[in-house]
């Protein structure tokens, strides 16, 4: 037998021992670990599976609510969204607070979905849902809030790379225009029927707006040239 043979085997023999030493000192160790390991995927496997199922449970509420609004059920439909925003999974108490806030609005309770919004807002942390909250508030308000209060709740959501910028100008328009502030309406309704990025529906509406006040505008610009004279 060769030395490099002999001092193999004596290797494997003395691998075998400390394996076997190892073992005996830690094998609970080594058998919990396994155990936790199987257990962990499992749980993980689980709990996906229960957050999945929970998630389509809360979609089924939501879609059953929406029926009953669009049934004319606006009560029945605002305690089923109410009840989804304290005990809904995933993205559904956003949306049916969402919601909610609109079936205030449409039932005449203009403060209720004002708060609402305003909760949203204040706890939405991705800010296009933020400011889409903002906007909706300022929407049940252009009936009744002055232009400049309107502007300053929409702050910001105006500018250029805001998605929701057109929403927001639409909504300082309408408010300009009812207070008689020709030259703010006009200027809000410019910005968007100029905005290639507005959806087609509301730069129509932008150039009907900007047809209706053309005579104002002409007025003023008549008046203002004979004033100057």
């Amino acid at each position: 037998m060769s030395d490099d043979l002999i001092f193999r085997e004596v290797d494997e023999d003395l691998r075998q021992e400390l394996l076997q030493k190892l073992w005996k000192k830690y094998a609970v160790l080594i058998v919990a670990a396994a155990v936790l390991i199987v257990t962990g995927v499992a749980g993980y496997k689980g709990w996906t599976w229960y957050q999945a199922r929970q998630a389509a449970n809360s979609g089924a509420r939501f879609e059953a609510a929406l029926q009953l609004a669009q049934q004319g059920r606006e009560a029945d439909a605002l305690k089923s969204f109410e009840e989804l925003t304290r005990s809904g999974s995933g993205g559904y108490p956003v949306l049916a607070h969402f919601a909610a806030a609109a079936a205030k609005a449409r039932s005449g309770d203009r403060d209720g979905a004002v708060a609402d919004y305003e909760a949203l807002a204040a706890a939405a942390g991705d800010p296009v849902l933020r400011d889409l909250a903002r906007v909706k508030a300022a929407l049940v308000l252009v009936d009744t809030a002055s232009y400049q209060s309107l502007k300053d709740r929409l702050a910001g959501v105006t500018e250029a790379a805001n998605p929701w910028r057109n929403s927001a100008w639409e909504i300082l328009g309408l408010a300009a225009y009812r207070e008689g502030n020709i030259d703010a309406a006009a200027e809000a309704f410019e910005t968007i029927s100029a905005d290639l990025g507005a959806p087609q529906e509301l730069r129509q509406r932008a150039d009907m707006m900007l047809t209706l006040i053309a005579p104002d505008r002409r007025a003023a610009a008549a008046a203002g040239s004979g004033a100057a004279q």
